[in-house]
C-alpha cells in the first residue's frame, strides 16, 4: 500500500505572510528575506497572501476536491531544524478535501509556507526560501505498485501545469508511505522527482519483503533517500499528529471561503488534463494515447482543437503527436515556445492530401518550421518539395536508379531486402523528395521482379 503527502510551490509573486520576492533560485543567498520571513523576535505575519490561497483552490477543484465550508485557520506545527528560525511550520487546516486522480483517492490539499534550504555539508542556511507558499496533496494509500505511484504522479504533473497555479515537477517535493500487508508503514521524505518516487517504492518493497521473509518486523519510522545510491536510509522513528504539538497560530486571522468565489474560480480555470483526455476520446474518435501525448501540454491540446475545426482530427492527432511532437522533443521546446500556429498545421495536412508534398517531404518540411515566421508553403518551396510528380517520372526515376546500381540489382535477386530501400532512397534523390514511398518501392519491386 503507497499513498503520498506531495509538497509544491504555487505560483505566486510575492511570499505566504510577507512581501518578499519568490524568485529565490536566480537569487544570491539570504537577499529576498525580511524580518518576517526570519520569525525575528516582534515580527507579525501579513494577513495571508489572497493569491496563494486562489492557486490553492484551483488546484483543489481540479482535482475533483470539495472546497471547506468550515472556517480555515493556520496552525504551527513545530520541529527543530536548522532551516526553520521559528521552530515552528505554519500550515493551514484543508482547504480542498475527497477529491480523485487516476483513480487515487486525495484526501485532503492545504497550503503551508516552505522553510529555508539547510545545506548540511557546508553547515549554513539560505532563508529566500523562508515562507514562500507551498500547497500539500495527501492521497489515500491506494497505490498497490511503483507502476502505479508513477503513474499517478505523472498525470498530477499535467493538472498542475495546467492550472498554472504550481511551479510543477522542478519544486515537487514528495514524502512516500508504503507497507507491505503484515508490516508497519515507513516513511520516505523529501524525494524531489518521479523517478525518485519510483526507485523508492522499488527498494522499499524488497526490503521490507526481506524483513517479512526472514521473520522480522518493520519498524515504523522516517527513512532519507540517498538518490546517489538509490536506497533508503533510518532516520527517526516516526513522528504521530501529537509529537508535532499542534496550535491555531495566534497571529493569523481564521478565514471563511465564499462559496461565490469558489465559483468564479470555477469557471475561469482551464479544464484538467485528464477529464481532457477522455473528452478528446470521446468527442474526436482518436486513441487514447493519442489523446495523451495531445494533452501533455495545454496550448498543444488547443490547438489540436483548433486545427480540427479544418481538417480530419485522426489526422491531425497522427501528424501532431508523431512529426511534431518529434520535432519538439529534438528542439526541446514546448509548442508554446515553436511558433507553430494551428493554421501552419491545417496549411501542413492540406498540402499533404492534396498531394502537393509527399508524406516523405512533409517529415522534412516540418522540422523547418519552429521558430520560422514562413507558411509551409513558402517553406516548402524554398525547399524544391512542393509539386506533384507525374507518374512517367517517377518511372524514369526507378528505371534510372536500377540502371545506375546494378550492384543493388544483384543484392535484391540473391534476397537481401535492404537493396529496396536503397532503390527507393535514390529515386527520392532524383525526384527531389517529390515521389510517394510506398508507390515507389511497390513500382522498383515490380520492375526488379520482371528482369
Amino acid at each position: 500500500m503507497c499513498g503520498l503527502e506531495i509538497h509544491v510551490q504555487l505560483n505566486t509573486n510575492s511570499k505566504l505572510f510577507c512581501g518578499c520576492q519568490t524568485n529565490y533560485q536566480s537569487a544570491d543567498n539570504n537577499t529576498n528575506i525580511c524580518p518576517v520571513c526570519l520569525n525575528q523576535p516582534g515580527a507579525k505575519p501579513f494577513p495571508v497572501n489572497q493569491s496563494a490561497i486562489d492557486n490553492a483552490i484551483k488546484v483543489a477543484l481540479m482535482l475533483g476536491c470539495d472546497i471547506s465550508d468550515e472556517v480555515i485557520y493556520f496552525m504551527r506545527k513545530h520541529y527543530d531544524y536548522p532551516d526553520l528560525s521559528s521552530g515552528y511550520q505554519r500550515t493551514s487546516v484543508p482547504v480542498g478535501i475527497n477529491g480523485e486522480l487516476n483513480g487515487v483517492r486525495i484526501h485532503e490539499i492545504h497550503v503551508e509556507e516552505d522553510p529555508g534550504q539547510y545545506k548540511p555539508d557546508r553547515g549554513t542556511v539560505d532563508f529566500n526560501r523562508s515562507g514562500i507558499p507551498l500547497i500539500e496533496i495527501v492521497t489515500e494509500p491506494d497505490m498497490k505498485s511503483p507502476e502505479e505511484a508513477r503513474s499517478f504522479l505523472n498525470e498530477l504533473i499535467r493538472v498542475l501545469n495546467y492550472s498554472g497555479s504550481a511551479r510543477g515537477e522542478g519544486t515537487m517535493r514528495a514524502d512516500v508511505n508504503i507497507s507491505i500487508e503484515g508490516g508497519k508503514r515507513a516513511e520516505v521524505k523529501n524525494v524531489n522527482s518521479i523517478r525518485g518516487a519510483y526507485k523508492v517504492l522499488k527498494f522499499e518493497l524488497i526490503r521490507q519483503k526481506n524483513i517479512l521473509r526472514r521473520g522480522g518486523e518493520v519498524q515504523q519510522e522516517t527513512r532519507a533517500y540517498l538518490e546517489s545510491q538509490m536506497i533508503t536510509v533510518p532516520m527517526r522513528l516516526k513522528e504521530d499528529a501529537d509529537d508535532y504539538r499542534y496550535i491555531p497560530d495566534p497571529d493569523l486571522a481564521p478565514m471563511k471561503i465564499d462559496p461565490a468565489h469558489v465559483e468564479e474560480i470555477r469557471e475561469n480555470m482551464p479544464e484538467p488534463a485528464h477529464l481532457k483526455t477522455a473528452r478528446f476520446v470521446e468527442e474526436y474518435g482518436i486513441d487514447e494515447a493519442d489523446a495523451k501525448v495531445l494533452t501533455s501540454e495545454l496550448e498543444l491540446a488547443d490547438a489540436f482543437e483548433e486545427v480540427c475545426k479544418e481538417a480530419d482530427p485522426n489526422t491531425a492527432a497522427r501528424l501532431m503527436r508523431d512529426e511534431l511532437k518529434r520535432v519538439l522533443h529534438y528542439n526541446k521546446i514546448q509548442y508554446s515556445e515553436s511558433k507553430i500556429t494551428p493554421q501552419d498545421i491545417i496549411e501542413l495536412i492540406n498540402l499533404i492530401d492534396t498531394k502537393q508534398v509527399t508524406p516523405e517531404a512533409a517529415h522534412k518540411l516540418i522540422e523547418q518550421m519552429p521558430g520560422n515566421e514562413k507558411t509551409p508553403t513558402e517553406i516548402g518551396k524554398e525547399m524544391d518539395i512542393i509539386g506533384v510528380v507525374e507518374d512517367d517520372a517517377v518511372a524514369n526515376a526507378v528505371q534510372e536508379a536500377i540502371d545506375n546500381n546494378p550492384q543493388a540489382v544483384t543484392d535484391y535477386k540473391n534476397g537481401k531486402e535492404n537493396a529496396v530501400n536503397f532503390l527507393v532512397g535514390q529515386v527520392m534523390r532524383l525526384t527531389k523528395g517529390k515521389a510517394n514511398a510506398g508507390e515507389t518501392n511497390k513500382m522498383i519491386r515490380e520492375k526488379l521482379d520482371s528482369l
